[in-house]
């Protein structure tokens, strides 16, 4: 055991290195990029620490290789395992270069990293070449051919020659190492013992997307890239009728009406406000159909504001309906937009056109902004200050995904309170999630299978109430403009077909002094 966890040791130091010579040149070769933007060079140096828990996770990954060829030399004492072991490094070694050379070459004319798509150019090798700079294509082979001999020698000097010289295991121990280090790799390549397995959200700590585009593990993109592609990388799966038609059908749906519709707002630029309900059903709302007593403050702010009646999700996801709110972009059947970061540049985001228009923006949300990637969209959309989970200041009470919703509130109400003018936030609520662990007692004793998350529910609204009788106190208040908005619906007690129009049915609702009075 003592020998493979020294030579695991060494090999995750020497995959350090190696991830930390490919950030390197590629900030080298962009630094004009670099200084054309104002990077600070501080900023350049956190990135190696943002990177290093996904860098840890792709270790973890090729690092079960060599456990399980240590351990199969600790049981059949085959001397010739060390051989196996080091030209396995020399290949990853080749690869890993090849992608750091090839995401290098391209991120100049495509402003992101090496992805699937590139891939399929393989095909056609000549195209590369002829498309390529002859200078950027002599560079990137030089850097790929030095960057391989280099290292390769220095695995041979410091990694190989002393890992030859332990003794092997005795049989029963590489069995017992390989039984204890396997799990432990495992969490390791997911990031930890959380509930959601880590993703290039990890790496996204900055408003320049090239240095987030560094942190993240180039190797660990394209696995990314590919798994969520694979199945479709030459077909597209939803043929069902000619392009012309096609073309025709979305066109009437983006034609403009004749008339430019109705002012609503008596101001022209409001503080916006944004409350993004967790998984709320129209079935909810007593106004929208659902049974009286579930959301009694919402049903007090609708009086006074504009409650959509035919509003529909888009998707059944968050990251699917925060992709629909500030992009405009229909949910993927298969994956999703927030999990291939390298197709944002081709989105439109509200928050950016709202930036634009002198407002200060922030985003907030009680738990991790890792899951589905979120984090990485987010920050996209440049909002000026993200608040997560571990960010929050006043005191808060946790549960299980993240801080709940009465908590985060009472946060966003201290922040803007502060809050330079006008402003856009969005806050993201958690509690009415699974497990539906909210600190409220239950109050609701009925729904049968859905009696959890009606009465986490309850407890949201409960929260919003709360919110807006202390907002109305603050002097933001007469000016802003809330929107109360789910990111997706949820099965209800009513348990209607997922694919129905009842089930993906969520409430909208515009509220603020700011509503004309004569609406």
């Amino acid at each position: 055991m003592k020998k493979i966890l020294i030579n695991l040791f060494r090999h995750f130091i020497f995959w350090l290195f190696i991830f930390t010579i490919g950030r390197i040149f590629f900030l080298i070769y962009y630094q004009g990029l670099i200084v054309n933007s104002h990077i600070k060079f501080w900023e350049i140096l956190t990135l190696f620490i943002h990177a290093f828990r996904l860098d840890m996770a792709t270790f973890c990954y090729i690092a079960s290789l060599f456990l399980l060829l240590w351990v199969i030399e600790g049981i059949t004492k085959w001397k010739g395992i060390d051989q196996v072991v080091k030209y396995l490094n020399f290949l990853l070694i080749g690869i890993y270069f090849l992608i750091v050379a090839g995401e290098t070459g391209l991120y100049g004319e495509w402003q992101t990293k090496l992805n699937v798509k590139a891939l399929t150019y393989l095909k056609h090798p000549a195209e590369i070449i002829n498309s390529a700079q002859t200078l950027t294509l002599v560079l990137m082979i030089a850097f790929w051919i030095l960057a391989v001999i280099g290292s390769c020698w220095v695995y041979r000097r410091f990694i190989f020659l002393h890992s030859i010289n332990h003794p092997t295991s005795k049989r029963w121990e590489a069995v017992v190492t390989y039984l204890v280090l396997q799990p432990i790799l495992i969490i390791g390549s997911r990031g930890g013992i959380q509930q959601i397995p880590i993703n290039q959200s990890q790496s996204y700590f900055s408003q320049h997307a090239i240095l987030n585009h560094t942190a993240v593990n180039p190797a660990f993109n394209l696995y990314i890239s590919w798994f969520e592609n694979r199945q479709f990388q030459d077909k597209n799966p939803f043929v069902y009728m000619d392009n012309v038609e096609a073309r025709h059908i979305v066109d009437s749906l983006f034609a403009k009406p004749a008339s430019q519709g109705k002012e609503i707002l008596k101001v022209a630029k409001p503080n916006i406000v944004m409350l993004i309900l967790e998984s709320w059903s129209a079935d909810l709302i007593e106004s929208l159909g659902g049974e009286p007593g579930i959301t009694p403050e919402f049903r007090k702010l609708e009086k006074e504001g504009i409650l959509f009646t035919q509003a529909y999700a888009g998707g059944k996801r968050s990251e699917q309906g925060l992709a629909a709110m500030f992009s405009g972009f229909p949910p993927h059947p298969y994956t999703s937009i927030t999990v291939q970061p390298d197709k944002y540049k081709h989105l439109p985001s509200i928050v950016k056109k709202i930036n634009a228009q002198g407002y200060h923006s922030s985003f907030y949300f009680g738990g991790q902004l890792i899951y589905g990637n979120i984090k990485s969209y987010i920050i996209f959309n440049q909002f000026h200050r993200i608040k997560e989970i571990y960010d929050f200041k006043l005191p808060h009470i946790k549960g299980k995904l993240g801080i709940h919703d009465e908590y985060t509130l009472s946060e966003l109400l201290h922040d803007l309170a502060s809050e330079p003018t006008p402003f856009f936030t969005a806050l993201f609520t958690l509690s009415s999630h699974s497990p539906y662990d909210q600190p409220m007692e239950e109050k609701l004793h009925w729904g049968d299978n859905e009696r959890n998350y009606i009465n986490s529910a309850y407890y949201t609204d409960w929260c919003l109430g709360n919110f807006f009788e202390q907002a109305r106190h603050q002097s933001w208040y007469p000016n802003t403009l809330f929107i109360l908005v789910a990111d997706h619906s949820h099965n209800s007690y009513r348990n209607w077909h997922p694919n129905s129009f009842e089930y993906n049915r969520i409430p909208i609702l515009f509220y603020g002094d700011v509503i004309r009075d004569d609406l």
